[in-house]
């Protein structure tokens, strides 16, 4: 498992941690005020569209048809509702070119999905000079800083959507903030909070796949599938939650099972990350001319969206510094360039040291921990370049960290990490 999932940053601890402590750490038997109520089931596309009928000049609701399609697609994975939220964005814009918040967020979180975060820094910025007190757009703006490395800017931006908008969407934000520093039972009270404040399933669903993911992080695989299979009841068929689950099995050594569940998965998204992981797990097992066939997918998809001009991202730079290929360092650089924070220095550190340059990958293996991230796969590749050095106590200590974190973070780098303990 390589992906590092870095959406929301904190600085060094001063008072804005201060106060957002104060701010999410309300009496547990207190509510959000959005969670006092039963579930609704009502679909925000179908209403927007039946509006839309009725009222087809509606500029506000053509922009949240569209930011309804932005949460469908990271519900379904399908590249198709990114489409159709750019549609509804331009038509909005087009019955109201100005002073449209709505709209020009919609933007922002489409430019986040595509991983442009310069572009949705733009729009949530120009969004919040319409409207200061947007709370999606200070989530748009505090998601595109984190991705771009301006920690202390995301981090007062979490905040100030915190304090405006104590809901699902800003406690998500906040847990991440936790987690990135390295707080993890901060980070799943402030998902539990989100769960407790999310009130459409698709939204639950996502803070059952976020506690999941910080449990299975944690080494905890029994309350990872509590929470995947609790949110597969809610969305049936959710890609990232079946991967969660395959995960899990994996983390259990039922790789077969695991495998099982990747294809699955990949027959309805072929995503990337995904076909190479699979790979992982195919190599695990034995299966090193299956595991290649994947290895090769994953490639070949990568390059075609780099040739679609998708901007860089860390999955395959740090898969291409695993393997060794050929411009693994190149693509490095240019993720960090655009991306300096956390995966980005990850991703250019474990390029270097691919490249037998361990010396200059030490400092960006630092600066990737600097927040005190508590991530195995963070903590290992430190720990390999310390050990190229020869600075072994130093190896040994970061080694013994990812293990002691999460003893299956990987079933390709946790056993390497073991084999060079005993070296």
């Amino acid at each position: 498992m390589r992906r590092v999932v870095v959406l929301i940053a904190v600085p060094v601890l001063g008072l804005a941690l201060v106060v957002l402590a104060g701010a999410l750490l309300i009496p547990r038997g207190e509510r959000s005020p959005a969670s006092s109520g039963p579930v609704r089931e009502t679909d925000p596309i179908v209403l927007a569209q039946q509006r839309l009928q009725r009222l087809p000049d509606d500029w506000t609701t053509w922009a949240q048809l569209g930011m309804a399609y932005i949460q469908r697609a990271r519900t379904t994975g399908d590249p198709a509702d990114h489409q159709l939220a750019r549609q509804a964005l331009d038509r909005s814009l087009a019955i109201r070119p100005e002073n449209n918040a709505t709209a020009l967020t919609g933007l922002g979180a489409l430019a986040g999905a595509h991983h442009d975060f310069p572009e949705a820094l733009k729009h949530g910025r120009a969004a919040l000079e319409v409207d200061p007190y947007r709370a999606a757009a200070l989530g748009v703006v505090a998601d595109a800083l984190t991705e771009l490395g301006r920690y202390d800017e995301a981090f007062a931006t979490v905040q100030k959507m915190v304090d405006l908008k104590p809901d699902a969407a800003s406690y998500s934000r906040a847990s991440y903030a936790w987690e990135l520093r390295g707080e993890t039972s901060r980070a799943t009270e402030a998902m539990g909070r989100a769960l407790d404040a999310s009130y459409l399933p698709a939204d639950s669903a996502f803070a059952r796949l976020q506690l999941g993911q910080l449990a299975l992080g944690a080494g905890d695989p029994d309350t990872a599938e509590r929470h995947f299979a609790e949110g597969l009841r809610l969305v049936p068929g959710h890609p990232p939650l079946r991967v969660g689950l395959a995960r899990v099995r994996a983390a259990r050594g039922d790789l077969t099972g695991a495998a099982g569940e990747f294809r699955a998965v990949l027959a309805a998204v072929p995503e990337p990350a995904y076909v190479a992981e699979l790979g992982d797990l195919l190599a695990a097992a034995g299966q090193r001319a299956e595991a290649d066939r994947e290895y090769t997918r994953a490639r070949q998809a990568w390059a075609a969206e780099t040739e679609g001009g998708h901007p860089p991202e860390a999955d395959p730079v740090l898969f291409a510094a695993d393997y060794r290929d050929p411009g693994a360092l190149d693509a490095a650089r240019r993720l960090y360039d655009r991306q300096p924070g956390i995966g980005g220095a990850d991703a250019m550190g474990w390029a270097l040291r691919a490249a037998g340059r361990p010396e200059e990958a030490l400092r960006y293996a630092d600066q990737a921990l600097a927040l005190g991230t508590r991530n195995p796969l963070t903590h290992y590749h430190r720990g390999m370049i310390l050990f190229d050095l020869g600075r072994d106590a130093d190896a040994r200590a970061d080694l013994e960290t990812a293990l002691r974190i999460n003893p299956h973070f990987s079933v390709v780098h946790a056993p390497a990490a073991r084999a060079a303990l005993k070296r």
